[in-house]
């Protein structure tokens, strides 16, 4: 009997392919960063072409490590950063364009056109407000500003998808007849998906002017969707789960039920609270998404808030401050230190996501004076993701009937100890991390699994979950209200600073 799991992770910054085992652990890993364009101010790209070549490296790079072949893996995850959006022809399998990522902010006119004053617009359908994060627009730009798209795409010969589509397209044959399709939660973050029906939305795509022919083919997050190919090291393995990122994060927190949540961080942190079988709005600035769906079961949904920068501003301040030279340095450099110095680093780089939505607020760093030295600044990049999930959690739990009593942590910027602690310091609750960090990962090979009967049930698969560390809050109630006064205030400052010509 095949004893493992392949999880495909195609992150914003890397792919990843992770062996897991029957008891949930990682045996292997295969790992290659891709290039991060950036052609404008406030643009976002990925070269497509690049992400696949990367996945079926690391794909070998894995089996390799743990002395495996394609017979002893069962099945193949797929977990995935989404709202990225690529465009393909159907019948060379070529990108006609560079991927558009979830932090590219170029088609913010084309959000403000479609919206006509209302960015809600569309949420009662969809559950998410009109913003340049999610993949419609980017479409839209594309079919726009790529000579021949639109009559390309009219015609039939163009298709879409976010990378789990175009992992899974490539993955089962590409243009030998790759299976073109999506999961419920990463077409959840297309703003073209009706919450309700999963389906897609007319209405939507007459608004944002996308055929429907280029559109995958929506299926649940855990089935059968196609066997790898010939051409791969992993040829007819069953394909069979589809989370996107943050959904994979809670799968494989066993956050399964309503009430449940984790908060990741990576990239960017995204809190999500799972809401069971009810669509929830919240009024606080979160949106509404897809959970998860098991095969025809009812689909489960969250409320999520959306942090756009954490983890890569720590690669800011490597790569572009140049204040250290690897990201795991700015923990020792934040602990020379006993506090930030006065100083707050607001990293709005694509705009500001939950809770507040202000596509109009930009970067920026205040309270300084000569006092402050790279090392405050290092503390204060890392205060910045503990402050920024104080603000969705304090969303969520205005949203939600149950506080949220202790906070479940993954990603890999928890093997920060002193962003831990902070963390549990600046919201007063305790912050748990489990023992398998790569949450993501294994969400993806969680859902692969049960498709295959590898598990048997999510009761099983809670049996999995260990805790490994718990920080608890030691800051005094009235410290922690002083700093997060001194950070809503710093908030402010980043508000209104992008106008007609400001990045032009």
């Amino acid at each position: 009997m095949s004893q493992h799991i392949v999880a495909i992770d195609q992150g914003t910054t890397s792919t990843r392919a992770i062996i897991i085992d029957h008891g949930g652990a990682i045996v292997s890993v295969g790992q290659l960063e891709h290039e991060q364009i950036f052609p404008h101010a406030g643009w976002v790209e990925h070269d497509a072409s690049e992400i696949w070549n990367n996945t079926r490296e690391a794909i070998g790079q894995a089996l390799s490590k743990a002395n495996l072949t394609r017979h002893d893996v069962a099945a193949i995850g797929i977990t995935n950063q989404r709202e990225t959006a690529v465009v393909w022809d159907r019948a060379t399998g070529k990108p006609i364009y560079n991927a558009i990522v979830w932090q590219d902010t170029r088609t913010q006119h084309l959000v403000d056109r479609i919206a006509d004053g209302d960015v809600r617009r569309f949420a009662e359908t969809t559950g998410l407000p009109l913003a340049t994060y999610f993949s419609a627009s980017k479409i839209a730009w594309i079919l726009e500003n790529v000579e021949g798209a639109r009559e390309r795409a009219e015609a039939g010969e163009l298709l879409f998808g976010t990378t789990d589509t175009w992992v899974l397209w490539n993955l089962t044959g590409g243009t030998e007849g790759g299976v073109h399709a999506t999961d419920v939660t990463n077409a959840s973050r297309t703003l073209l998906m009706d919450l309700r029906s999963l389906d897609w939305d007319d209405a939507l795509l007459e608004a944002f002017g996308v055929p429907r022919s280029m559109l995958p083919e929506i299926r649940s997050s855990a089935e059968v969707y196609g066997r790898a190919s010939t051409h791969s090291l992993l040829r007819e393995v069953p394909v069979a789960g589809i989370l996107g990122d943050q959904q994979a994060a809670t799968f494989g927190q066993a956050a399964f039920d309503a009430g449940e949540s984790k908060n990741t961080y990576g990239t960017g942190n995204f809190l999500i609270v799972n809401t069971g079988e009810e669509i929830v709005r919240s009024e606080h600035g979160l949106i509404t998404t897809v959970a998860y769906r098991l095969g025809d079961e009812a689909p489960r949904y969250a409320l999520e808030g959306s942090i756009a920068v954490t983890g890569s501003l720590v690669q800011w301040l490597r790569d572009n401050l140049g204040l250290i030279s690897s990201a795991p340095e700015v923990e020792k450099l934040a602990l020379s230190v006993e506090d930030n110095g006065g100083a707050y680093i607001v990293p709005a780089f694509s705009g500001l996501f939950a809770p507040y939505w202000r596509p109009d607020a930009r970067g920026a760093i205040v309270g300084l004076t000569r006092y402050v030295t790279k090392a405050h600044l290092a503390r204060a990049a890392l205060e910045s993701t503990a402050f920024q999930s104080r603000e969705v959690l304090d969303a969520a739990d205005a949203g939600t009937d149950v506080p949220i009593a202790e906070l479940k942590v993954d990603g890999g910027m928890t093997a920060n100890e002193l962003l831990m602690q902070f963390q549990a310091d600046i919201l007063g609750i305790p912050v748990v991390r489990p023992a398998v960090a790569e949450t993501t990962a294994l969400g993806a090979a969680y859902a692969a699994g049960l498709a295959v009967g590898f598990w048997e049930s999510r009761d099983e698969l809670r049996e999995l979950w260990r805790e490994d560390k718990r920080w608890e809050p030691r800051m005094s109630e009235e410290e922690r209200e002083r700093r997060l006064r001194l950070w809503k205030k710093a908030v402010t400052r980043t508000f209104d600073w992008v106008d007609d010509d400001s990045e032009a």
